[in-house]
């Protein structure tokens, strides 16, 4: 069997991302898939190996789209500055692609270069926004998990509904960024 005209892996991916950002990721399966582009399940085949593949493309994709975001929110500014606009980047992804945030989130299986580099990507662009703090290797890595901890609870928490109080997001994300700066501050290397 052929495959479809205008078919192919870039627009299954796309067409799944969106799928996931509306239903969820769990949501995202081949059936479903199939039905959003219009074709049969076995079509999909001709350009993913199942469903497996998709999920891993997906979390590709979104790692890719998380990490520009990023970079485009840090783009001529560093420090504090770069650590508040990457965060809020952050928490804005999350909240406008829910599910192919969650995509973002699965540590790579061993020997899955493609999302080992992708995700690592990310860590990179984490560890030099925060190389200013004078952190040390060791310290620069358990400063990225702290951030990534807080951010990911911000997040979840804001897209569950999970502040009903009437209090002002930004600032409440604003006083979180600067109490973790000011404990990354307090860090020595090799702590």
């Amino acid at each position: 069997m052929s495959p479809r005209a205008g078919l192919d892996k870039h627009t299954l991916v796309l067409a799944a991302a969106e799928l996931a950002d509306e239903q969820g990721i769990s949501e995202v399966t081949l059936a479903g898939l199939a039905a959003k582009l219009g074709v049969r399940s076995p079509s999909l085949y001709n350009h993913i190996n199942g469903l497996k593949e998709l999920r891993t493309l997906l979390a590709i994709h979104g790692l890719e789209q998380l990490q520009t975001a990023m970079e485009a929110s840090i783009e001529g500014i560093s420090g504090d500055a770069a650590v508040h606009a990457m965060s809020r980047a952050y928490v804005e992804f999350a909240r406008q692609h829910p599910g192919l945030y969650e995509t973002t989130l699965r540590a790579p299986e061993e020997g899955n270069t493609s999302l080992e580099e992708a995700g690592g990507q990310i860590l990179s662009l984490i560890i030099n926004v925060l190389a200013g703090y004078e952190l040390g290797e060791e310290g620069g890595l358990h400063a990225v998990r702290g951030l990534r901890s807080i951010l990911h609870g911000f997040a979840s928490l804001k897209n569950q509904g999970g502040f009903g109080m009437p209090l002002d997001l930004e600032v409440s994300l604003t006083r979180l960024i600067n109490t973790f700066i000011a404990g990354i501050r307090c860090m020595r290397s090799g702590e």
